[in-house]
């Protein structure tokens, strides 16, 4: 019975795999020539010879002054993107936070948010706020794997706005906010918010589903699948401040509050077993990370990144006007949870990024 259930379910995943791009869109131009670009051709051979040798990266696209520097692998698949979906979802926000259709002081209970098994009254009083920054202080289940089951504490035990973790229930809820305050689907939002306006190339919104798994929450994880060419638009268009071919499609302001941060390195650090003198350092804002390894490499000052299981990344480096956008494809199992998968670590992203992308190329 088993193993008839992951034969239907691998048939009911791939089957979506026949769906092809929904519409045409628009190419990125691509540097001609190296000049003025801050790098040479040995130095890219040199990026393509460690991923090669280093990592299982499937693409990877680097975008340097808005034009294509870098390329490796299939950055047209439209893949899995783990949890660099929260982090879209924060730039949809802001469209109905700043029109006033949701209310970031609004707590949860106001709106309505419920379990099976009943919320406590404190965990009711958390805000759109704390959903979206993580620190609801909201300890029950999520509907998905990938959160921080090690320091979730016991329910009730903290009070709104104290305490992060990194947790799925948080999440899954701010998606369903989203929907029930806009009155908009949320894929349907992301095509008429980001992939119509910045022209996707492989967008299909056939491509995109929900899991639910009613016996832990009411509320689903909104999963999301996109191309590597097209994560690397909605890059530049973080970079460019939400702005796009002159207009202004997400408002500047938005983009500033939530790559500005939140919870503080030091609590990341203690999360992630990290110290001052690691390489690698990362503050928290609304569903995005700022990077802060400053000391070890300066043209990372002011960056932040998407981060997903497995290898996906979407990072935006304003000091050096570039955004890379890395995928590692998850076999399907992987993504159920049914089996480990070969992953590219975040140890390794970022040590593929001080190396050969920064300044300080060791």
């Amino acid at each position: 019975m088993k193993q008839l259930f992951l034969i239907s379910l691998v048939f009911l995943i791939f089957g979506c795999a026949t769906h092809k791009p929904q519409f045409e869109g628009i190419l990125f131009e691509k540097h001609t020539t190296l000049d003025e670009t801050g790098f040479r051709q040995d130095e890219l051979d040199s990026l393509t010879s460690y991923i090669k040798n280093n990592l299982t990266t499937t693409g990877m696209l680097v975008l340097k002054d808005g034009k294509i520097l870098f390329e490796y692998g299939d950055i047209q698949d439209i893949s899995y993107l783990a949890s660099c979906r929260k982090s879209i979802l924060s730039i949809l926000y802001g469209k109905y936070v700043e029109n006033g259709t949701i209310d970031l002081n609004q707590s949860i209970g106001e709106i309505g948010i419920e379990e099976d098994k009943g919320l406590l009254e404190i965990e009711k009083s958390a805000t759109v706020d704390h959903i979206i920054n993580s620190r609801s202080g909201v300890f029950h289940q999520p509907a998905n794997r990938g959160y921080d089951e090690n320091n979730i504490l016991e329910r009730g035990s903290v009070k709104p706005g104290e305490y992060f973790v990194y947790n799925n229930w948080d999440y899954n809820v701010a998606g369903h906010i989203f929907e029930k305050k806009s009155g908009k689907n949320i894929y349907k939002e992301l095509e008429e918010q980001l992939a119509i306006p910045l022209g996707f190339q492989d967008w299909n919104i056939k491509k995109q589903k929900k899991q639910h798994r009613k016996s832990k929450s009411r509320y689903p994880a909104y999963h999301m699948y996109i191309s590597v060419r097209d994560m690397a638009k909605i890059g530049q268009l973080m970079l460019n401040k939400g702005k796009w071919n002159g207009k202004q499609i997400i408002s500047k302001n938005w983009i500033e509050k939530i790559t500005t941060t939140v919870t503080p390195t030091e609590v990341i650090n203690k999360r992630k077993g990290l110290t001052e003198t690691s390489p690698f350092q990362f503050s928290y804002g609304y569903m995005w990370w700022m990077v802060d390894n400053i000391k070890h490499n300066p043209d990372f000052e002011g960056a932040y990144t998407a981060s997903g299981y497995g290898g996906q990344y979407l990072t935006i480096i304003p000091k050096i006007n570039m955004v890379i956008a890395h995928k590692h494809k998850l076999p399907t199992l992987v993504r159920w949870g049914l089996k480990r998968g070969n992953d590219v670590t975040d140890w390794q992203y970022w040590e593929l990024l001080n190396k050969h992308i920064g300044t300080k190329k060791e």
